[in-house]
């Protein structure tokens, strides 16, 4: 009689397991869920300091397109840019045709890299600014520049909204 009472109690510890088991693993999928989506995110940030990175280096090169302002700027995957072919052969370029050239494929990139993104680039203008003859001596520029990049990163929220995210890099060219 003893056995008789007890039978199906097995089955029930092993439902009560199986939904135990699902639960852990319907957890565990909301947690991949979260890494994946983190780990993007991570991903567009370092995309997006590299590029800031990237054109703070062209502007330390082309120090002349920094004094004459042709840098400073709002920009977007539609920015256009014209592209000398003197520039791109084994000719002089002028600090302005550097410059463009820089601002084009800086701005490709961010349309690569990163999701409806817009780049601006502002340079605080130093106290005092040097004779034309200096200009020719590449003299440093004084003051700070600041790149902003903003992008368009989708949430975790209910809905799918995107969310814009910005980096702003300030550094003396």
């Amino acid at each position: 009689m003893h056995g008789i009472a007890n039978k199906g109690f097995t089955l029930l510890e092993v439902l009560i397991a199986l939904i135990v088991f699902s639960l852990g693993l319907i957890g565990l999928a909301g947690l991949l869920v979260v890494s994946v989506q983190t780990n993007h995110s991570a991903y567009l940030r370092t995309q997006a300091s590299f590029l800031a990175q990237s054109m703070a280096d062209r502007m330390r090169a082309n120090i002349l397109g920094v004094w004459n302002g042709t840098y400073v700027g709002t920009y977007t995957s539609t920015t256009t840019g014209t592209t000398s072919t003197a520039c791109l052969q084994a000719t002089l370029c002028t600090s302005a045709q550097v410059a463009a050239r820089d601002v084009k494929i800086w701005s490709n990139q961010l349309a690569s890299f990163l999701p409806n993104p817009t780049g601006t680039i502002a340079c605080t203008a130093p106290a005092s600014t040097p004779s034309a003859n200096k200009l020719v001596e590449r003299p440093p520029y004084t003051s700070p520049c600041t790149i902003t990049i903003a992008w368009n990163e989708s949430t975790l929220q209910q809905g799918g909204t995107a969310q814009l995210e910005t980096l702003a890099w300030v550094f003396q060219p």
